[in-house]
């Protein structure tokens, strides 16, 4: 068994336990950041393919006291390097300290870079993150270098190995972006606080690059989110192939052809459409996201929009950080309470901002059921439920 941890966005972290869960993961301690989970290799496997909210999968592979570099070289040595990389591997040390007297952390990388290189053939180390993260770009392919996260506290040292590589919102199909875009992980995280499961249209009138839309797809059709990428984990002396197969058929033989509801995607940004529907192809998703040029009156007035069965409105609209912006804000936001409770009142509704003030402009009863951050700025989900329309 392995002992994980599940990095997360800060407020996902319940969201990604029920996740793990649900592919096997025997969850332990939920922390602000985190779940620590232990997993079976074939359950590390599927947590990577298929959680649609953590950032990063790592797995603990060591624990000591450290107060100096002759204690950490020596526990270093006893390190069994050779299970995570391999002859001619590429290793990288991401090393955060605090109260500890290893307080500079490029040595003790250097330090742990050393045992690595005397264990391993051929092995070399990569300093740098810029080189490291350029080493994994590409993620329909192998990452190019195995990283590992060392966190010391008060002289205590964990020792983590990377399972995922590149950062898990990276799913392989967004390369072109509107302004602002949302993460992956994120835009799955607020389809699941908002139950959708694909059983009801979904609508985005701000839909951006796409990226809410495009995750529902993934979501209704049960694909995994990882299903077009590699994993660090694949380049393990110990990875079982056997085992990552059935893993990988397994998910497969869920996945349905076609999107159950509709899905909606608008946006009065060509630019931004044209950047959506890119999107949906690389994602496989095209036939299941219809995509139009419109603006959110247009959009959320549609007669043909009206005669679907009630479902869910789910948008990430802007939040205005720019001076001179809030009014013109208030009114995208009170017209869009204002088509709520008109032609949609039976939908549900859902939508991410950084100011309460604006989600007070829209006029309608909300209640905030998540709280995150993205580019810097705490936001919330506000959400209101169809039947308190």
């Amino acid at each position: 068994m392995y002992s994980c941890y599940a990095i997360t966005a800060p407020g996902l972290e319940h969201l990604t336990a029920a996740e793990l869960r649900a592919v096997g993961g025997m969850i332990g301690t939920i922390e602000s950041g985190g779940v620590a989970f232990e997993a079976a290799p074939g359950t590390l496997y599927a947590a990577n393919l298929r959680v649609r909210t953590a950032s990063r999968i790592v797995v603990r592979i060591a624990q000591f006291h450290a107060a100096g570099f002759a204690e950490l070289e020596q526990h270093a040595r006893q390190v069994h390097w050779s299970r995570w990389v391999p002859a001619g591997g590429a290793v990288h040390f991401r090393v955060t300290s605090r109260k500890s007297r290893l307080y500079h952390q490029d040595a003790v990388a250097e330090r742990l870079e050393r045992a690595v290189l005397a264990a391993i053939p051929g092995a070399r180390a990569v300093r740098a993150p810029s080189d490291t993260d350029a080493l994994d770009d590409d993620v329909k392919e192998l990452p190019g270098v195995q990283r590992f996260l060392v966190r010391i506290v008060d002289d205590e040292l964990t020792l983590s190995v990377d399972s995922s590589g590149a950062l898990l919102h990276r799913r392989g199909y967004r390369l072109a972006a509107a302004k602002a875009p949302l993460r992956e992980t994120l835009a799955a995280a607020l389809l699941l606080a908002m139950g959708w499961d694909g059983a009801v249209p979904l609508v985005d009138p701000m839909c951006g690059s796409g990226t809410i839309p495009i995750e529902a797809a993934l979501l209704a059709r049960r694909i995994p989110p990882g299903r077009g990428r590699r994993f660090a984990f694949e380049r393990w002396p110990e990875f079982k192939p056997s085992v990552w197969e059935y893993i990988r058929g397994e998910a497969e033989a869920g996945v349905l052809g076609r999107a159950p509801a509709p899905i909606l995607a608008a946006d009065r940004d060509a630019g931004a459409v044209e950047a959506t529907l890119a999107n949906a192809v690389r994602a496989g998703v095209l036939a299941d996201v219809s995509v139009h040029c419109a603006a959110l009156s247009t959009t959320l007035a549609d007669q043909a929009l009206a005669a679907l069965p009630p479902g869910v409105v789910l948008a990430n609209p802007p939040y205005g950080v720019r001076v001179g912006e809030s009014g013109r804000l208030r009114d995208l936001y009170a017209s869009l309470g204002h088509l709520m409770r008109g032609p949609l009142a039976g939908w549900s509704l859902g939508f991410v901002t950084s100011d309460p003030a604006l989600a007070a402009a829209t006029g309608i009863p909300l209640a905030p059921v998540l709280e995150t951050a993205t580019g810097g700025l705490r936001i919330r989900l506000y959400s209101r439920a169809s039947d308190d329309a």
